[in-house]
């Protein structure tokens, strides 16, 4: 299914000849064209494919950071022009209205996101993405700093040619604003998601201040939560080692059409898969209700989740295991008392070794 592209431009950040960063701002909207939806969609995909999010709202309190939003109509827009103006929520509004709205709250944004680098001293270059779409009956505002890697081409006289590509599927700085929940719910501060961290580092914290979202949700955290929520359901209904694995594997599918599809988890909606106490009237939905902590209601899915749900792997005093859930009590036999697993039938492989191996 392919996102309506409502508006679509690209900004240029870069280091100028006083190695000061500079934006270098596209007056105008793109056409929307068969390539902008598909570099659209190729966006939005790969937003939704980046483990780990983090969910929140506009920070309610007046620390945010403000920048430009002068429409300035020179070629390049130093950040020595950046001046004291409304935050990034204050350009959003209640939401987009026309493409000339757009683009000044595109420029602005832009100015907002090198104030936010120039105060914590980072440096980042690229193309900043600013996308105005529809996805599935839902709103969005998704913003992405991309970098560019470069291909090359054999041509017809077998020369070669050498091009820039957007890179993105490495892309690592990006939020993504649901405009719709904003216009209906913003009380419950779900609507902004972005992606959280790389190389040991938060680098989402300047990206984060530059819209103004305070994290209220883990994205992470929750689907763990779920996994082992699930877990934990099965058990308390007495169900059969079969019965738990054809279980794993409904919402293991759930999750993989959900991640396809790009759509939220919805914990009533998976309750209605898993199995139901009938004598009791309870379901999955109720286990989760009754918790200390229970889950959200609905949250993004994380392709890491998927592991656990098929496979028992752990590592630790020089050991590193993992095998398919579904051998457990089959080919792997634990005994909790010896605290020792039993392996029938080892990979011939790691037999082969084994068999080579000196041994006292």
């Amino acid at each position: 299914m392919s996102a309506i592209i409502k508006h679509f431009v690209m900004h240029q950040l870069s280091i100028n000849a006083q190695q000061r960063l500079e934006l270098t701002p596209k007056q105008a909207c793109f056409d929307v064209t068969q390539s902008t939806e598909t570099l659209a969609h190729e966006i939005n995909q790969a937003f939704s494919a980046k483990p780990g999010k983090g969910v929140g709202g506009f920070a309610i309190s007046e620390h945010l950071i403000n920048g430009t939003t002068e429409d300035n109509t020179n070629d390049h827009e130093s950040v020595s022009s950046v001046v004291s103006n409304p935050s990034f929520k204050d350009l959003l509004g209640d939401g987009i209205t026309d493409a000339e709205h757009f683009i000044a709250l595109s420029k602005g944004g832009s100015q907002l996101l090198i104030k936010a680098l120039v105060e914590d001293g980072l440096v980042e270059t690229g193309y900043i993405v600013f996308v105005h779409y529809e996805f599935l009956a839902t709103e969005y505002l998704l913003i992405a700093l991309l970098n560019t890697k470069q291909h090359v081409e054999v041509t017809d006289e077998l020369e070669l040619s050498y091009s820039d590509h957007l890179d993105v599927p490495k892309m690592q700085l990006a939020v993504r604003i649901d405009l719709t929940q904003y216009s209906i719910q913003p009380e419950l501060h779900r609507y902004i998601s972005f992606i959280k961290g790389r190389m040991g580092r938060k680098v989402s914290d300047f990206f984060m201040r530059f819209v103004g979202c305070e994290e209220k949700v883990d994205i992470k955290a929750q689907n763990k939560q779920l996994i082992a929520q699930v877990d934990d359901y099965l058990a308390t209904e007495q169900l059969s080692t079969e019965e738990k694995h054809v279980s794993r594997g409904i919402v293991a599918d759930y999750y993989k059409q959900k991640i396809a599809s790009g759509e939220d988890i919805n914990v009533a909606e998976l309750s209605t898969k898993l199995p139901r106490n009938e004598e009791q009237q309870s379901d999955f939905s109720v286990f989760n209700a009754h918790l200390d902590q229970p889950l959200e209601p609905v949250f993004q899915p994380d392709r890491a989740a998927l592991k656990p749900l098929a496979k028992f792997t752990g590592q630790g005093g020089g050991i590193t295991l993992s095998f398919d859930r579904n051998l457990l009590g089959d080919k792997v036999h634990y005994d909790p008392v010896t605290d020792t697993l039993v392996i029938k039938g080892i990979p011939p492989n790691l037999k082969d070794q084994l068999s080579k191996a000196d041994i006292d």
